[in-house]
């Protein structure tokens, strides 16, 4: 059935199409901090069944297979890969980086709705607050810290704790303790843009406790989290799927042209 075929091939190119779309994506972030690849997972559509496996043929013998075309392929979902990012440093006190599991927990201030991200390039807003992004966007951390006015240098161990040195102090003073923030199932988290995550049914509720506890990794002071994007497996993957488009096309106009054949036999 050439018409079939037709269907069948378009449900690869669109299939295709959105795996492009996720290469694309992966490609344009391979420098966004803290950045975690997507990859599509497909699976095959209904079946047309012309003859079930094990039924009995003339000499009452069950067959040992069947008889069954497939009409084509679905995306069913987008999966992000959790793996780590290399670490960069930068030698600024403020940014930091995860190593090992975990997300920094911060407060959107429009609808102050919580979000979560691996991009820890903090920053200090006019209340002298850490938040995350910009001073004039950041979104505050969650425990909130302050850092005074007079603080001449910002020290955060790898266990989260906040110290800072100010003038005619000998000994550092403890601003507060940084937390992270663990899920079930990560990967059901839903990506709303600009390095955050919200929390859905699939991903379960948050686990809040200190870096380097309950499997959680530790702080890295002077470091950030580079995406875990790697352009060489991605180019193949571009290939390989604009090669994989380019035979379903290739498979429209066979059928396309098995229709054209039979059109003429009329004529």
């Amino acid at each position: 059935m050439s018409v079939q075929t037709l269907y069948t091939a378009a449900t690869g190119m669109e299939a295709m199409q959105t795996k492009l779309d996720v290469i694309a994506n992966n490609l344009a972030n391979i420098n966004t901090t803290g950045f975690k690849k997507d990859r599509a997972n497909f699976e095959d559509l209904l079946y047309r069944t012309e003859v079930y496996p094990g039924i009995q043929d003339a000499t009452q013998t069950p067959t040992a297979v069947g008889t069954q075309v497939g009409l084509g392929v679905r995306v069913t979902s987008t999966q992000t890969d959790h793996r780590q990012g290399t670490l960069q440093q930068t030698g600024r006190d403020l940014d930091v980086a995860i190593q090992g599991g975990g997300f920094f927990k911060v407060v959107d201030p429009s609808s102050q709705d919580n979000m979560y991200t691996r991009a820890g390039n903090f920053d200090i807003n006019a209340n002298g607050q850490l938040v995350i992004g910009s001073a004039q966007t950041g979104r505050l951390l969650d425990p909130p810290i302050t850092i005074p006015t007079d603080a001449t240098a910002v020290v955060i161990n790898a266990n989260g704790e906040v110290l800072v040195r100010q003038p005619g102090q000998t000994e550092l003073a403890n601003q507060g303790q940084l937390q992270l923030a663990s899920f079930i199932n990560p990967d059901g988290l839903l990506k709303v843009g600009e390095n955050m995550y919200t929390i859905t049914d699939a991903s379960g509720p948050e686990q809040l406790n200190n870096p380097g506890t309950d499997g959680l990794g530790v702080l890295r002071q002077g470091n950030l989290e580079a995406s875990n994007v790697e352009p060489v497996q991605e180019l193949i993957d571009l290939i390989t799927t604009q090669r994989a488009f380019e035979l379903n096309s290739q498979a429209v106009q066979a059928g396309d042209q098995i229709m054209q054949n039979i059109s003429n036999l009329r004529r």
